[in-house]
């Protein structure tokens, strides 16, 4: 049983953030709403609660407060900005909105240098701020720690009970040595270990996954994305001959990208693959389709038929395994204001139809993308799947803008690989969150062999991101642009210009459908 801390989520867009630096702590952490019972909590075991952010004020009518036994349980307890507010509502302290709001940058002086979470930790630091209401009242036996120009409690402490609050936020980056801060608190106040790796995470997970499968078979849907190739390696490890994954080629994929994944699941790792090749199904469907909307829901539908067949000839199978994350998994706080129950993903393909009689599998539930690649990497996949960047569930159909077509998906292919070998050859692959080509359904005049071309144009996208939600374009070498551009042009037919997208999201999206 994993040391955890858990954390409950008040509306913060910081949530998952606290759990990640957590993590990193190589403490187990676990999200659960706000107003999750004490009872509940308490049967987890937890070594630490923390009470995060949130868009709210604790006065409000309709505020989200806790359970307040949580106060009872007799562990510590941190709160983070809306967090230390909260322990004011219970506790006997006050909370009203301040005359000057305080965000972004600010010092934070420690005026008791002996409190545990600013341990090893300089007398002023900065921090990163983002309240409008302040503690005017100490709760009841609490001390201030630290304090800011505009906060005289921007740090309290409750010695004998082991609750802290912050006004300021340690997790996210801005607030420089916050993860000190964090590791201070689950390790020298809560007591936890280092036991959370993902070396004990592989044992923890094979016993799971045998003890829910049994002796049954599992099916995987195997994209070749970081996430399915993940999960089919650690299904192997578990249940090794009763895995049968299931890859379908759609004709949308990238360059040499059916090749890798039968090479390396069905050669190296000798994993059952049963491989689909649905390419001319797939361009049949997408005949004529421009609207981008329309191409997903074309391509999604196709995907079921073609999987639901597959499954068909696989033979009987009691699981079907996904490789869902953590993020997927944690339930929406539906509170007014919060800016991350507004933000939505939608470049994957559609799920499976309810008629299809599985019982799910999700090996990788309870982890962070980061996890995911360090897990791969433990299982040994190599580097070249566990770090690719993230691809679209509908494939190039989403990079190739009007009508989708086997000529125009042959021209983006070869390009999108002079791309990707370029960034590698640079040393920036690794370090860009996506870097692919889009082939507009623009055509100029060009000059090529003094002969006159009227070919397409190809956009050079490349972004940095932290999960997708925003992103800024990557400012890449002149000399590496122009060595793309050149050998974009020269090697690949059906082009002779090429651009760069210099779009951040917003107002942009990453993929340009």
């Amino acid at each position: 049983m994993n040391e955890t801390i858990v954390i409950l989520d008040f509306g913060s867009q910081y949530t998952q953030v606290i759990a990640r630096r957590i993590r990193e702590c190589s403490v187990y952490s676990t999200i659960l709403r706000y107003d999750t019972p004490a009872a509940k909590i308490a049967a987890l075991k937890p070594k630490g609660i923390i009470l995060s952010g949130g868009p709210s004020s604790v006065y409000a009518k309709d505020a989200p407060l806790p359970d307040k036994a949580i106060f009872k349980l007799g562990v510590p307890v941190l709160g983070i900005c809306y967090g230390v507010q909260v322990f004011a509502q219970f506790l006997g302290g006050r909370v009203e909105k301040g005359q000057k709001r305080e965000y972004g940058k600010g010092t934070l002086t420690v005026a008791d240098k002996k409190c545990a979470l600013f341990k090893h930790l300089p007398g002023q630091l900065q921090v990163w701020n983002s309240h409008g209401d302040k503690l005017t009242r100490l709760p009841k036996d609490f001390v201030v720690v630290a304090t800011t120009d505009n906060s005289d409690y921007a740090a309290i402490e409750h010695t004998q009970r082991k609750f802290f609050g912050l006004q300021f936020h340690p997790e996210v980056v801005h607030t420089p040595r916050g993860r000190e801060i964090i590791s201070n608190f689950v390790h020298s106040v809560c007591g936890c270990g280092k036991n959370w790796t993902m070396r004990s995470y592989v044992e923890q997970a094979v016993e799971e996954i045998r003890a829910q499968v049994g002796r049954e078979r599992v099916i995987l849907g195997l994209s070749g994305g970081v996430d399915s190739s993940v999960a089919a390696a650690l299904l192997h490890r578990a249940i090794g001959g009763q895995l049968t994954c299931i890859f379908v080629n759609n004709g949308l994929l990238r360059a040499r990208e059916a090749e890798v994944v039968q090479e390396v699941f069905g050669k190296n790792f000798k994993i059952k693959l049963q491989y689909e090749d649905a390419t001319a199904l797939f361009m049949k469907k997408l005949k004529g389709v421009t609207d981008p909307e329309q191409k997903r829901k074309v391509i999604g539908k196709a995907f079921i038929d073609v999987f639901q067949s597959a499954t068909k000839r696989a033979g009987r199978a009691k699981f079907l395994a996904q490789g869902t994350l953590y993020p997927d998994v944690i339930e929406s706080v539906p509170i007014a204001g919060n800016p991350a129950a507004m933000i939505k993903s939608h470049h994957n393909v559609g799920g499976l139809p309810k008629n299809m009689k599985f019982q799910l599998v999700e090996p990788l539930r309870c982890l962070f993308k980061d996890e995911v690649r360090l897990l791969g990497l433990e299982l040994g996949l190599p580097k070249e799947i566990v770090y690719r960047q993230p691809f679209p569930g509908p494939g190039l159909a989403v990079r190739c803008l009007g009508e989708v077509t086997p000529d125009k998906l042959k021209v983006l292919r070869r390009a999108d690989a002079i791309v990707v070998e370029e960034m590698k050859a640079s040393g920036l692959y690794y370090k860009t969150w996506q870097t692919f080509a889009v082939l507009l359904p623009v055509r100029s005049v060009g000059v090529q062999g003094d002969e006159r071309t009227y070919d397409w144009t190809l956009a050079i996208r490349a972004v940095e991101s932290q999960d997708g939600m925003t992103a800024d374009w990557v400012r890449l070498p002149y000399d590496l642009l122009e060595k793309i551009s050149l050998r974009i042009t020269n090697e690949v037919r059906g082009l002779n210009r090429v651009v760069l997208d210099l779009t951040s999201k917003p107002p942009g999206t990453i993929e340009w459908e």
